[in-house]
């Protein structure tokens, strides 16, 4: 097991409100099943003040430290071909690399929670300092995703390879004669050793190569491209897909479940049915519960200790709280469904500069001058898709050194040196 005097830290990132259920329970979790180290989670201007506001009151009671960044996007003449709009952001969950004062860090999403104690990932051996560790991409496809390359199917999934007990310690290794699916990785949970030179060549690298442009799962895809040949595959149990539980049965076990992931819609978007169905097929239900348990004792928990405006603020944005209409949460809930089958076109980036005022809030002139240069969005499991190209950071494209941003302290107490 991890020594607690070592420099570890795990990290997520948050850019919208919707997530904040989501973030609120991974810290939970953490906490619950007594994690050693810190939650450091990124957060960008994007995100409303009342949110950050829950954040820094969850923080006095998990291992909670909060960092505001400057979004991350390609640079400007970087066609874009997402699959949903939302995966716009995730290119910023890169910045997890700046953390260049831990020793190592674990990145989990913010959609995801703890099962069990989960410091044993900072045991993994990286062959080198810029290698990581993550989890194989279950590439099944038994959606049928008219989106999804041909060779995305159940015999190329490097998950039907295992089986219980040998996929928890054994999973299908990454090596260069793998199959090409199999050097395909999920970003949801990722172990790696941050450092300065390390975050410089991934920043050549992003700025310099065409291949952001074929991305369709941003940090996803461009983890794998930029680390291929430097990454260790490690156990399912470490990044549970929830779908993994009816698509590779002869592997999962819930007893084994270690950090739960819920790809596609959210648990905290739409509560569980009284007949038990839930989730985007109606095959959830049960992992969904685990979510919601987690939920409701965090709930009794701060309400017990005073925390009512707490536990009001993160209420607005779960089912049933005033926020549960707003577009965000359609877009993880209500109108998760089939990928529509006209793939995204990528188009031409107006050359408009968003609003980024300090409190997160898009002026009204932002938000129109988006709206006269946006397509309608095509509908998918994870949300609009994107058929107009992101815009860059004010406009002028990624921000290369975004230095350390604001370390945060519980109660809102910069934790930056002067």
């Amino acid at each position: 097991m991890a020594s607690s005097k070592t420099n570890y830290a795990y990290t997520t990132l948050i850019t919208r409100s919707s997530y904040l259920a989501g973030v609120i329970v991974l810290a939970y979790t953490l906490k619950k099943y007594k994690a050693q180290y810190p939650l450091v989670v990124l957060y960008t201007s994007s995100l409303d003040a009342s949110s950050v506001s829950a954040l820094e009151a969850e923080a006095s009671h998990t291992n909670l430290i909060l960092r505001r960044v400057s979004p991350l996007l390609p640079r400007a003449d970087i066609p874009i071909n997402l699959i949903a709009e939302r995966f716009g952001d995730t290119w910023t969950k890169l910045r997890v690399f700046e953390l260049w004062q831990y020793d190592a860090v674990c990145y989990l999403d913010a959609d995801m929670i703890l099962r069990k104690d989960m410091d044993a990932i900072f045991d993994i051996q990286l062959p080198g300092d810029d290698w990581i560790a993550a989890n194989h991409a279950c590439v099944c496809n038994k959606d049928n995703d008219a989106w999804a390359p041909e060779e995305w199917n159940e015999e190329n999934c490097a998950y039907s390879l295992v089986r219980h007990p040998e996929a928890l310690t054994e999973p299908t290794p990454v090596t260069e004669g793998s199959r090409p699916t199999h050097h395909l990785l999920n970003s949801g949970m990722f172990l790696f050793r941050p450092s300065e030179g390390l975050w410089e060549r991934m920043m050549e690298f992003f700025n310099t190569s065409e291949k952001l442009g074929e991305f369709k799962f941003p940090d996803q895809d461009f983890l794998a491209e930029f680390f291929r040949g430097r990454w260790v595959s490690v156990g399912w149990q470490f990044n549970a897909l929830k779908t993994m539980r009816y698509w590779h049965p002869e592997m999962w076990r819930d007893e084994e479940v270690v950090c739960l992931h819920y790809i596609v819609d959210k648990p905290w978007a739409k509560r569980v049915g009284e007949d038990g169905v839930a989730g985007y097929l109606g095959r959830d239900g049960e992992t969904h519960k685990w979510w919601w348990q987690e939920y409701e004792d965090w709930v009794r928990e701060r309400t017990s200790k005073g925390e009512e405006e707490l536990v009001k603020n993160v209420g607005h944005y779960v089912a049933g709280g005033e926020g549960q209409d707003s577009d965000d949460m359609r877009a993880i809930g209500s109108q998760v469904q089939a990928f529509a089958n006209n793939k995204p076109k990528a188009k031409d980036n107006p050359n408009e500069k968003p609003n980024d005022n300090t409190d997160g809030k898009p002026s009204e002139n932002a938000e129109q001058s988006e709206e006269d240069h946006r397509e309608e969005p095509q509908q998918g499991p994870h949300g609009p898709v994107l058929r107009k190209k992101m815009l860059g950071e004010r406009g002028h494209g990624p921000v290369v050194r975004g230095g350390y941003g604001d370390l945060v302290h519980p109660r809102g107490r910069s934790m930056m040196d002067p």
